[in-house]
């Protein structure tokens, strides 16, 4: 669940002077054999147990990518970076994302990325000859709303599982938090690093803190951005995973809610700069309203051409839209040309480019693909791959749709399309779990441990942060009282963007209880 990192600011003064580079580790697997690949990268596999009960048996392989320290001579180590998802490939986001880095941890430290066994190009879960048929499995809105849409969504279901079953092949059952954190440690060493460096985003935070608990005297600095409870998200408390779905445990809906809620708060509050500033809420709802009673067609403003809009669209564009408050502007746009386009006395007719740039951005946060992305990723089947080996979940499609209505009447507009979020896992073959780890998350570790959560996360709520501070004993919270899912980068905020970067470097947390304060997502008004 997270989107791109981009750099935002100067770190100023608090960058201090790192302790000297360690020397590498004096034995172990060989080191990474490297060959150039994407511009300025190099590429790599290792080899890695498939199940690690049978270290000598059947090995897979792990894919790697790497930017050299720009400064070799002050060189700290590698930094390994984990963007999440769950199903998100390493090497991609890594070869994306690196030049936003901030320059002085580019010049520290070599910036590696790593696909995750099972997905993209390390040993993957195919359970589908071609990306089109997986697809083709999928059901065609973002998620159901009704009975009948609840049908089609249980079959597409059964259908992956069942293609995961018969297609998958044994690295179906080798694909938890745990069987990545044990390969984590073999990367280590294999990087020839004496402790790991890592920086962990949304589900790549329940990979940091499985990591910091079999391991915990192996890092010597460990971030984790828009984090996971893993009491929560693995089993939840007292029984809660026989009745209730993991994001539903999680309060996504909640946390997206309340983001939302915010994003009308500010909008109001910005008054002109937001084009739809002045009763948002109200008016939003008598929006969706309109659409809950069936599809509108409006002139879609990124083409000049009708389209269909349906409330299944709306709740999948804002949601989108709320991951980051820089898109909040473009947002309160399309929202104000759609009300225009669906008033009774409005003309039909395409508006400018702020809503031509909202709506494409909505409908890719909403998960539309581009024609020109048909790279076989395997995300459809690699993202409950994932999932549904850490967490345990309802097995009855009753208990589902329970959730679902009850999510809905608690948690407003998001409640239906977070329960449905991993309910694939309803029907996943549950021999996927045989490695899950499901603590104990209170082990002390040898070095802090950096947690960063903001305050208005629609994706990982606050709470979840507090949640795994409180766990671990040797953790240091980092509030950012701003909006979005994970903050380090993604938000440009220069006070979060420089304590994470002076941790990584120093391996020195800030002081308690600090809390970074967020700039405002719109201009300020025109003085009149």
């Amino acid at each position: 669940m997270i989107r791109q990192v981009v750099v935002g600011s100067a770190l100023g003064a608090l960058i201090l002077a790192a302790a000297p580079s360690p020397p590498p580790a004096s034995a172990g697997p060989a080191p990474v054999r490297w060959t150039p690949c994407a511009a300025g990268f190099a590429c790599a596999t290792v080899s890695v147990p498939l199940d690690y009960d049978r270290p000598r048996g059947e090995q897979i392989s792990i894919a790697l990518t790497r930017m050299r320290a720009t400064d070799p001579a002050r060189r700290i180590g590698s930094l390994v970076v984990n963007p999440g998802g769950p199903g998100l490939s390493g090497v991609a986001f890594v070869q994306a994302n690196f030049r936003d880095l901030p320059a002085e941890l580019r010049a520290r430290f070599d910036i590696v990325g790593f696909d995750s066994r099972g997905l993209a190009g390390s040993t993957a879960l195919r359970c589908y000859d071609t990306a089109e048929q997986a697809r083709a499995d999928r059901p065609p809105f973002l998620y159901p709303e009704t009975p009948a849409e609840e049908r089609i969504w249980r079959r597409a279901d059964d259908k992956l599982s069942a293609a995961c079953a018969e297609q998958g092949g044994p690295i179906l059952d080798h694909m938890s938090s745990a069987d990545v954190a044990r390969d984590l440690e073999r990367l280590r060493v294999h990087l020839s690093d004496r402790r790991l460096t890592y920086l962990g985003y949304s589900y790549g935070s329940l990979l940091g803190q499985t990591y910091a608990n079999l391991f915990p005297a192996k890092f010597r600095a460990l971030v984790i951005d828009g984090v996971i409870d893993p009491v929560v998200a693995t089993r939840g408390p007292r029984g809660a995973a026989r009745t209730t779905p993991t994001a539903s445990r999680m309060a996504a809906a909640d946390g997206a809610g309340r983001t939302l809620d915010e994003f009308f708060r500010v909008c109001d509050a910005a008054g002109a700069a937001c084009a739809f500033s002045g009763r948002s809420s109200a008016r939003f709802a008598r929006l969706a309203g309109k659409l809950k009673t069936g599809p509108q067609t409006i002139i879609d403003p990124a083409t000049g051409r009708p389209r269909t809009l349906s409330y299944n669209d709306l709740i999948g564009v804002a949601l989108g839209a709320v991951f980051n408050a820089g898109s909040w502007p473009g947002l309160g746009s399309f929202l104000a040309d759609v009300e225009k386009q669906l008033s009774p006395a409005a003309p039909r007719t395409t508006t400018g480019s702020a809503e031509e740039q909202s709506l494409a951005a909505g409908k890719s946060a909403a998960g539309e693909k581009s024609p020109a992305h048909e790279m076989y990723l395997n995300e459809v089947e690699g993202k409950p791959g994932v999932a549904c080996s850490d967490t345990v979940n309802p097995r009855s499609f009753r208990t589902w749709q329970t959730a679902a209505d009850r999510a809905e009447r608690q948690y407003g507009y998001f409640g239906r399309i977070y329960t449905w979020v991993w309910s694939q896992c309803r029907s996943w073959p549950t021999s996927a779990r045989q490695d899950s780890y499901h603590g104990p998350w209170t082990t002390p570790t040898a070095a802090p441990v950096l947690i960063v959560g903001n305050y208005f996360d629609p994706a990982t709520p606050y709470t979840g942060a507090v949640g795994a501070a409180r766990l671990l004993p040797n953790s240091r919270l980092l509030s950012y009282a701003g909006w979005g899912h994970v903050a380090f980068h993604l938000q440009r905020n220069s006070c979060v963007d420089a304590h994470v970067s002076h941790y990584l470097l120093t391996a020195r947390p800030p002081a308690p209880g600090t809390v970074c304060r967020p700039d405002p997502p719109f201009p300020p008004s025109p003085a009149r």
